[in-house]
């Protein structure tokens, strides 16, 4: 499509989490050695494309993420954009356990039976991650190509959206590895569509 942008939407590295907190939208939480070697990769992925315009979520992890990128092209501003933050949880700070388990405790049951899950809700949190890909898409202007880093829950659901697809909440069934790369198109009447989904990272 000669009138849209590319908007690659790329989930952050792998956190340094020893005490295997739901840490979701809490502070202090960084990028493991790992985290950093994927992020390193990612920025070697873009080196070579023409990025037009760079976008992050506020979390560490996403701006320590995006810091190789926006390092290999240092005339693109990185803006901020809190629509790109993860999804709230109301199970923030507990101890997830082997497998999440132990977030399966009785006292957490009435967030699994609530409709919008344990936390924001998904319609919401798709809507809010697509208007950030949609400015994103616009700033970078027709055959530009943006780059943004954000979350897997936030990735996840506006895909869903723009494939027109049930906006279902299940973490299991989530296509958005660490350090992976899903991209859209923007057209420049806002119109968002999934393009297609890499795994860049060669080393974990």
């Amino acid at each position: 499509m000669t009138d849209a942008a590319l908007v690659h939407v790329c989930r952050h590295g792998l956190v340094h989490n020893p005490e295997n907190i739901l840490y979701s939208r809490l502070p202090g939480f960084h990028l493991s050695e790992t985290g950093r070697v994927m992020a390193d990769q990612l920025g070697a992925h873009f080196a070579d494309v023409p990025v037009t315009h760079l976008r992050t979520s506020p979390l560490e992890r996403a701006q320590e993420t995006m810091a190789p990128i926006a390092a290999r092209h240092e005339d693109v501003p990185v803006v901020v954009d809190e629509r790109l933050i993860e999804a709230a949880s109301t199970m923030q700070g507990q101890v997830k356990g082997p497998g999440s388990l132990r977030l399966l405790k009785p006292a957490n049951w009435r967030y699994f039976l609530s409709r919008d899950g344990w936390g924001e809700g998904f319609k919401p949190m798709a809507d809010r991650t697509t208007a950030a890909i949609i400015d994103a898409g616009l700033a970078a202007r027709p055959g530009g190509q943006a780059v943004l880093v954000s979350h897997q829950a936030p990735i996840w659901a506006a895909r869903r959206l723009a494939e027109g697809k049930f906006l279902l909440n299940i973490p299991a069934t989530r296509q958005c590895a660490l350090a992976s790369v899903t991209t859209f198109a923007v057209t420049t009447s806002g119109t968002v569509s999934f393009v297609g989904y890499e795994e860049v990272v060669t080393t974990a």
